[in-house]
């Protein structure tokens, strides 16, 4: 499965730049994967469940797996973390994978559109913060603030889940904002904040909390107006289909919330 998720890495990117959709600022790859763990239980045949998630359950997935792999001993979950619109790409393009978990429907829906999902299950959601360094340089205290000149912004790109966000909290302010850059996935955008190359940037809750002091959140009103459902979903190829199902089974499960809740993520 690894194997063929690497050649996955290597022709998706072709793909994704014909479809206009730009690599993260740092040059690095839209996407990483992951493993909960690589090494199979004593006696019996290994096997492997695929997760595709987007980059802002990125720890608790990865909590999640550990806690999946413990319940089915010789079961691997592999995680491929990044934006949700890139990984929907990935999923029509033909990227094997078990289980999707999005930021946004909308980009879920490029999926089911393709009959290529379950129906899928609104299981959290998140909303926004205006993240800055801890010494806050550019005194930020409010989202107007991030229209300054003189404030270096990061936002997410407008494909992806946090970038659409972000426009419709500040289509909510009534407020424009030009950023010096724009990310690929929260999480990039976040590091532009957490190595002091921006001053602010519109991030998830979640990755505020997750970012364990590095940078201080500040929370805005219009951030209601822009909370992301998380929908769910097995993948109609999958190719480990029971273990999808009950992969996603402990996510919706009372233990995957009380996990996901102490990350900062709200019901739906």
């Amino acid at each position: 499965m690894f194997r063929r998720l690497s050649r996955w890495a290597i022709a998706l990117p072709v793909a994704f730049a014909l479809a206009g959709l730009a690599g993260c600022g740092s040059g690095g790859p839209a996407t990483s994967m992951t493993a909960a763990s690589s090494a199979p239980a004593a006696g019996g045949g290994a096997k492997e469940v695929t997760v595709f998630a987007a980059a802002s359950l990125t720890g608790t997935f990865t909590d999640l797996g550990k806690t999946f792999e413990a319940a089915h001993p010789g079961t691997t979950v592999k995680f491929n973390f990044g934006s949700s619109a890139t990984l929907a790409q990935q999923i029509t393009q033909g990227a094997p994978a078990d289980v999707f978990a999005a930021a946004s429907p909308a980009t879920m829906k490029t999926v089911t559109d393709a009959s290529l999902a379950s129906v899928p299950t609104t299981f959290v959601r998140n909303m926004l913060e205006i993240a800055v360094p801890k010494d806050n340089p550019a005194k930020v205290d409010e989202l107007k603030d991030l229209t300054d000149s003189k404030v270096k912004v990061a936002l997410c790109a407008e494909q992806v889940p946090c970038g659409a966000a972000a426009i419709k909290a500040l289509d909510a302010a009534g407020l424009k904002v030009k950023p010096v850059t724009l990310e690929q996935d929260v999480k990039a955008t976040l590091t532009k904040v957490e190595l002091g190359e921006v001053d602010a940037a519109l991030v998830y809750k979640t990755d505020v909390i997750a970012s364990a002091g590095k940078v201080q959140g500040i929370e805005f009103p219009e951030a209601d107006k822009a909370i992301n459902d998380y929908p769910i979903a097995t993948l109609a190829k999958a190719p480990a289909g029971d273990l999808a199902k009950q992969f996603v089974d402990l996510v919706l499960s009372q233990q995957g919330k009380d996990v996901l809740t102490k990350a900062g993520f709200e019901a739906p």
